[in-house]
């Protein structure tokens, strides 16, 4: 049976689609930046807000392959923070697995989108949580798991994207299964699609998104009990806290007025996901 130990253990793993793998030490994550400026400064100097961004993660981020433009509900949230700040908004497109060492290279100023874990923890600095994103499988169709214990289960073929929150996840919560690690989400979900594995363990957002595109590719299940990671913004290492000290008091205000809520509804029902299509009980 599935305790809270291994729950607690499983979100400390997480990583939304970040392998650990790409981390330096903790000594060259708090080297001084140039003249050693902090990043509030600098932003308040330059005018600019230098963020990252990852191509084809909608609804998190999105960049038209036509005209360049970026959209999502990061690149919302970061044009709202910009605004805030009166400053420009300079985007740089990386990869979730670059995004920690664009933030200790002091390439960007703010990346959201991170897990925070405990090996992360020693490099970055994070935001509080913008939401909660809960564990979920797409399974084939009659399938009938529900729980966690369910899906731990040796004659169960289980997908995941290798290095990602759901290998993590998959990997602690469902050893007895056989787990397939593929190189991105959409590989893991064509095993399911052409009968070779039974379920795929993903993150809530991109499961509805999936579903939502290709409703075929199976049955959303939420397995119980219920457990979420959540998505935070990462900071580079730094003695002065001004910096993630102002974004937390940006997040905490906004979620409050409800702007947080508004912008993920709305990138959501762009991919045609809308709030009625989420799990019952499942918060943000």
């Amino acid at each position: 049976m599935v305790s809270r130990r291994d729950i607690a253990t499983a979100i400390g793993a997480a990583a939304v689609g970040i392998a650990a793998a790409g981390i330096v030490s903790p000594a060259a994550a708090q080297a001084p930046a140039a003249g050693g400026e902090t990043a509030f400064e600098r932003i308040r100097r330059t005018k600019k807000l230098r963020i990252g961004a990852v191509a084809g993660a909608a609804p998190y981020y999105n960049k038209d392959i036509v005209t360049g433009q970026w959209g999502g509900f990061y690149i919302d949230l970061s044009k709202a923070l910009a605004e805030e700040l009166e400053v420009e908004l300079e985007i740089l497109e990386t990869t979730w697995g670059n995004s920690v060492l664009d933030l200790q290279a002091n390439k960007i100023d703010i990346f959201f989108g991170l897990n925070p874990t405990p090996k992360r923890a020693l490099v970055v600095d994070f935001s509080v949580p913008v939401f909660n994103n809960a564990f979920t499988m797409i399974t084939k169709k009659g399938l009938g798991k529900k729980t966690w214990d369910d899906f731990n289960n040796p004659a169960l073929k289980i997908t995941v994207d290798a290095g990602s929150s759901q290998d993590q996840v998959a990997t602690r919560l469902c050893s007895k299964a056989q787990i397939s690690r593929f190189k991105s989400v959409d590989d893991a979900a064509a095993a399911i699609m052409t009968g070779r594995a039974d379920a795929q363990c993903i993150v809530m957002m991109l499961s509805l998104t999936m579903l939502k595109k290709n409703p075929a590719l199976g049955e959303l299940v939420v397995p119980t009990p219920v457990f979420a990671t959540t998505s935070n913004a990462g900071f580079r290492r730094e003695a002065d806290q001004t910096w993630p000290k102002y974004v937390n008091t940006w997040l905490e205000f906004n979620r409050g007025l409800g702007l947080i809520r508004s912008v993920i509804i709305k990138n959501m029902e762009s991919v045609g996901v809308t709030e009625a299509d989420m799990p019952a009980g499942v918060q943000l």
